[in-house]
Parts: structure tokens; sequence; C-alpha cells
């Protein structure tokens, strides 16, 4: 018996030290749990620290001044524009300038001075749901605090201010209305990224790599060939995703399918050429899985999906602009839910456009490298 516990320990050391004797089964060892934990302290949030929004204040008297500068005070509301008409609510809540719009009627201060209500309405972007529902929270929250301090000064029974809410995009802040669209591009990302990352490390692990290099193939065509797949598989994989939201959740649909899928196309690029970057790194399948999913939980985390990327600290939203998933979630909500046209959507198209160029181009000079 004590010699099967030794020549145990023995395969433990030689296992443990043909791990650690590589430098790449090091770095998967140990710097993905530091990085992740960092990231899940400082961007995995359900706390809103900043929450842009604008103003339109018909009545321009005390009181609405008083809810004003409680809103500004807070610490959390961040005043971006006071708007002179109606129109501009909608312009602000497009175009994502302000998360909430308030707007304060003509009578506010006299409706108060006279003992009866006064209503404020709270316009919000419901294409988060969870960001609006918590800033409409906190909206009721600071409305609350105002009306304690109000009746006190003013000795009323009822409430003196009541806030009226619409969520745009999203009117009963379902939160599969805001999941479901997203998975289109994450899990898509996930699928993309696995399968383009093994698909060059299964050849050279199965030893059948070097008999391509003999072919009258270049490497820019062994790397286009491993691409194309990853991409008409990810097209399959967004459109099942599609499917589902369309068919079994009963998600209305407000915008053009072909926007929406010269979106994923741009998305599927930069994702493959990730992909096409890591599997020209690694030597074996199983770091080419280690690698993709040390890529993808950084990817999930800094998309927006689960944790507004306003309210993450400001290093990490820089990081955010070479996330490819934010963009296309981006793209996915904005298409879904609002009707977003491809003018509107140039904004996210062309980091896009950029990440796959500089992913594709590098991967490709990577493969030349390794090839000579």
């Amino acid at each position: 018996m004590l010699d099967g516990i030794f020549r145990i320990l023995a395969l433990t050391r030689k296992e443990l030290l043909a791990v650690l004797k590589d430098p790449r089964g090091r770095f998967t060892l140990f710097v993905p749990p530091i990085l992740q934990c960092l990231i899940f302290g400082y961007a995995a949030t359900y706390d809103l620290n900043d929450v842009p929004y604008a103003v339109l204040d018909r009545d321009r008297s005390a009181a609405s001044y008083e809810l004003l500068a409680r809103l500004d005070g807070s610490g959390v509301f961040r005043r971006v524009a006071n708007l002179q008409r109606a129109e501009d609510l909608r312009v602000y809540i497009n175009e994502r300038r302000a998360l909430l719009a308030v707007q304060i009627d003509q009578d506010f201060e006299r409706r108060l001075l006279s003992g009866l209500s006064a209503n404020v309405q709270v316009i919000a972007d419901g294409r988060n749901s969870n960001t609006a529902g918590t800033a409409m929270g906190y909206v009721g929250a600071v409305v609350e605090a105002f009306n304690a301090t109000w009746r006190a000064a003013h000795g009323q029974s009822g409430p003196p201010v009541r806030v009226t809410t619409r969520a745009w995009y999203n009117p009963n802040l379902e939160t599969r209305w805001h999941m479901i669209p997203a998975l289109i591009g994450t899990l898509t990302l996930l699928q993309t990224l696995l399968l383009t990352a093994m698909s060059v490390a299964r050849e050279r692990e199965e030893g059948t790599f070097d008999q391509l290099l003999v072919t009258p193939f270049r490497p820019v065509e062994i790397m286009a060939g491993k691409a194309l797949p990853s991409i008409l598989i990810g097209l399959v994989q967004a459109t099942n995703v599609l499917l589902i939201a369309q068919f079994w959740f009963r998600i209305p649909f407000a915008g053009s399918f072909a926007t929406l899928y010269v979106g994923l196309s741009l998305f599927l690029l930069a994702a493959v050429g990730i992909g096409l970057l890591v599997s020209s790194v690694v030597a074996t399948m199983q770091q080419a899985m280690l690698f993709s999913l040390m890529l993808l939980m950084p990817f999930s985390l800094l998309s927006g999906l689960a944790t507004p990327i306003s309210s993450m600290p400001e290093a990490l939203q820089y990081v955010t602009l070479v996330n490819p998933l934010r963009y296309a979630i981006e793209i996915a909500h904005r298409v879904y839910l609002e009707a977003a046209g491809l003018g509107l959507l140039i904004p996210e198209l062309w980091p896009l456009a950029v990440i796959a160029a500089i992913t594709l181009s590098l991967a490709s000079w990577m493969f030349r490298h390794r090839l000579t």
C-alpha cells in the first residue's frame, strides 16, 4: 500500500511539473483568476453611481428647483441638459445621452401650495430594463424625501408629488426583452471563438496541420478556410436565438433583419479574428479552450449586459472600447427594440470593423511568421 502511495505521489509530481514548466500553462493557471477577480470586484455591480438625466422644467419655480437640487445633490444623478422643448426628450433618450428624462409641469408649485398633488413625469430608457428600473427606484427615493420635507414644512397629509413613469422600448421593463436579444451576440461569440480557436489547434495536435502546409494553399487561404465555417456557424447560431426570441418568447422585433445581419456579420469577423489570433499562439486544443474561456469571461462582464458601462471605473470603460461584444449587444438592442437603421448604428459598426481589420491582419501575420 505504501508503494502505491509513493507511485501516486510520483505521478502527481510529474503532472504538476508538466503543467508548471510550460510558461503558457503557468499563465492560464494564475493570471486569469486574478484578472477575473479584479473585474468582478469593479465591474460586476448592479448599483448605479452615474445616472445622466435631462430636465424639461416648465415651471421654473422654487419648488421645482428644490426637487431638482435634491436629484443633483444625491451623488447619483448627473444633469446633462436643461431642455426647452418636449421633442428634445426623445433625442436625448434615443441617442443614449440621458438614461432618464424628467418633465415638470407649469403648475407644479401652484398645485403644491394649494394642497394638491403635483405630477412629475419620468421617462426611462427601457432598453436595459435592470438599469432603468434601478434608476427609477432612485428617483422614487428622492421624491419621497422631498415629500417628507414638504409635508413637514406645510402640514400636508397626502403625498405632494407623484411620479408617473414611462419606459420607452420596453414598457413593462421585462428582463427578457433586454436579455434575449443580447444573447444573440453573447452565445454567438461563445460558439465562434471556441470553434475558431480550436480548429487550428486540433490540426496541430492531430498532426494534419503539416499536411496542409505542403498543399498549394497559401497561409492566408488556410486562415480564410478556417474562418468561413466559423462565420457560417455563428450566423446559424444567431438565427436560432433570434427565432427563439421571436416565436417562443414573443419579443416584438421592431427593426430590419437586413440591418441586424449586417451588424452581426461585422461582429463575427471581429470574433473570428480574435479566435484566429488565439489559435496562432496556442499549440494544443486544451490551451485553445483555456485561452478562449479566459477571454470570454471579461468580454461578458465588460459588455454592459448585466452591469451598466457608465457605472464601471473609468479605466474599465476605456477597456470596453476594444470589446466586440459591447457593440454586438448594442446593435441587437437598438435594432430589435428601437428599429435603428444603419445610419444610426455607425458608432457601433466602425469600431467592429476596426477590431476585425486589426485582429485578422495580426492573425495573418502570425500565421505567416510561424510557417516560415
